[in-house]
């Protein structure tokens, strides 16, 4: 599946560039000639990643960044990656677009090759965060399914089983009716535990489902490595041919 970039600047050469040079390299590209126009596109676009030039008219970067971390109307976009790209080389600009939640910055004039990089290292990082994320939501999965069978067991079957153990030990197998009433006991507790049973069956077989759903594309380190090496394959070539045109 490719991954998608939005390209948010109000230079069209810039734009035109990117789309060029990310399209040859597999990447889904959308693009915004503004902040406002960026806002619009994220909710239909829905990119992995938001390229973002800082200095623009009507709304600059670090407005946008502010939106979309911390707006309620963005909650749902607040993860999305961003690199910001700036003229503005001071060390406190930089901070400053840390501090709002960019993810990298890159100052005017670039390299290509370098931004190459810092996309791979921004999608990387992301990847891995929610692997992590969905191994934490599979140990709560573990965590509730050990909760209901441990409060299953003290309910209906530790205690339960225990009096009708005693009972069935204490019966006088000579009284008619107090074997009558113990077989009745005995069929009620069963119903009931049966009962409790396909209830329990239900919930594991829905955790079960959640848990597969959660492992699905997770990957170890070294599998994560290896696919980001073969997206990336066609970024070496570009570069390699590049240097033998030279």
């Amino acid at each position: 599946m490719k991954r998608k970039i939005l390209i948010v600047d109000d230079e069209p050469i810039n734009l035109e560039f990117f789309d060029v040079m990310l399209s040859k390299l597999g990447f889904e590209i959308e693009k915004a000639v503004d902040g406002e126009d960026a806002l619009e596109k994220v909710p239909e676009f829905v990119p992995d990643l938001i390229i973002l030039d800082n200095v623009m008219p009507k709304m600059s970067g670090w407005e946008v960044t502010k939106k979309l971390k911390n707006g309620v109307e963005f909650k749902d976009y607040k993860h999305i990656p961003i690199i910001m790209f700036s003229a503005l080389d001071a060390v406190d600009n930089k901070i400053e677009g840390l501090e709002l939640g960019v993810d990298d910055y890159i100052t005017k004039p670039f390299v290509f090759r370098e931004v190459l990089a810092r996309i791979r290292a921004v999608l990387r990082h992301k990847e891995l965060e929610g692997q992590i994320e969905r191994r934490e939501k599979r140990i709560e999965v573990i965590e509730t399914l050990n909760n209901i069978l441990l409060a299953f067991f003290n309910q209906f079957v530790k205690v339960p089983l225990k009096e009708l153990v005693d009972a069935s030990k204490n019966v006088n197998t000579g009284n008619k009716d107090a074997a009558i009433a113990l077989c009745t006991k005995l069929k009620q507790e069963g119903q009931e535990i049966l009962s409790h049973l396909n209830g329990l069956e239900d919930k594991i077989e829905r955790l079960q489902i959640t848990g597969d759903n959660l492992k699905k594309g997770d990957l170890t380190p070294e599998e994560l490595e290896k696919q980001f090496t073969e997206r990336f394959k066609t970024l070496q070539k570009y570069f390699d041919d590049e240097k033998s045109s030279n």
